[in-house]
């Protein structure tokens, strides 16, 4: 297992391990091609992607934004696969119940990407709100800055 030292915490000298699981990234960036031929995501191809993203495990920022990436690329996306993509972009940032600021500012990237908020997007900052245990100050204005 590999350490990396987080530049964005107090003192940036906390070690942190590297998750086995970042490998992920590689089998996931080699399935996008083949998933996206047709247009859509479903069925098997959730199947296949929830299987290489259990839901017994933290999801990494990587694999967060290979998600987002196959989002933005899908020409139709199914209701599973949004469904999918929402529950996983969320497990992503509740890994430790607690939304900081650097979360925050991710999601703010992901969210305003394309200049509006749809409904879904919305749907998530409550969610995100009501489950987690602690939010940010820049979550919070994140929130009422999109969810009028």
């Amino acid at each position: 297992m590999s350490w990396w030292i987080d530049p964005a915490r107090p003192g940036g000298r906390t070690r942190y391990p590297v998750p086995k699981w970042e490998s992920n990234v590689p089998q996931l960036r080699a399935l996008m091609e083949k998933f996206l031929a047709d247009g859509r995501i479903d069925g098997r191809e959730i199947d296949t992607l929830g299987e290489l993203l259990p839901p017994d495990r933290p999801v990494s920022r990587a694999e967060a934004e290979f998600l987002i990436e196959m989002h933005k690329r899908v020409e139709r996306v199914t209701p599973a696969f949004e469904r999918f993509f929402y529950r996983v972009i969320k497990r992503h940032v509740l890994a430790d119940g607690v939304i900081d600021a650097r979360e925050a500012a991710w999601l703010r990237r992901m969210i305003l990407a394309d200049g509006r908020v749809d409904e879904r997007e919305k749907k998530l900052l409550r969610e995100l709100k009501g489950e987690a245990a602690r939010a940010s100050p820049e979550f919070e204005a994140l929130f009422a800055e999109c969810v009028k």
